[in-house]
């Protein structure tokens, strides 16, 4: 497992990605904000999210997002805003982890190829089995944002395990 962490810095950052970066990669970015706090990790690892569309840029998550995830302790989902994935991401995260196999295309199209080792399928990073994307439940109910967030609280476990064993 190959790791780029920033000695500058002297963080690891991982960046979440969606299509309009307020529905799935906001939900994963306060549970493993969360999870990182828990785990006592914050002065080692931050935590972002990004979409590939910047339809949404500047607002604040999907409301039923916003929502489920207080309701479930992850308060901080209010202070996030939308945007887009930058150019200068690629540079700047150590792990870029994508909600599906649309957003991971736009993604390897958009990536330097001297960044494309950094880029990995959230669920699949997560080590997780039976699911390789996170469903989009922007059109969906709210059992649909249930199943996002459950993947999110598992995915950030698995993700956060690897991390963990990489720091200095």
């Amino acid at each position: 497992m190959f790791f780029s962490f920033d000695t500058l810095t002297g963080m690891f950052q991982i960046l979440i990605v969606c299509m309009g970066n307020i529905c799935r990669s906001p939900m994963a970015q306060s549970v493993m904000q969360a999870d990182v706090a828990r785990r006592g990790l914050a002065h080692a690892v931050q935590v972002d999210s990004a979409g590939t569309y910047a339809g949404h840029q500047g607002e604040k998550p999907d409301r039923r997002a916003m929502a489920l995830a207080k309701s479930r302790g992850y308060a901080q989902i209010e202070k996030l805003r939308a945007r887009r994935v930058r150019e200068e991401d690629f540079e700047r995260f150590d792990l870029i982890l994508v909600m599906d196999d649309l957003n991971m295309d736009r993604m390897r199209f958009a990536c330097p190829r001297e960044h494309q080792h950094k880029l990995h399928l959230f669920l699949e990073y997560a080590g997780f089995e039976g699911m390789r994307e996170v469903p989009d439940p922007y059109r969906g109910n709210t059992q649909d944002f249930e199943q996002v967030l459950a993947l999110c609280k598992q995915g950030s476990e698995g993700v956060l395990n690897r991390v963990a064993t990489a720091l200095p």
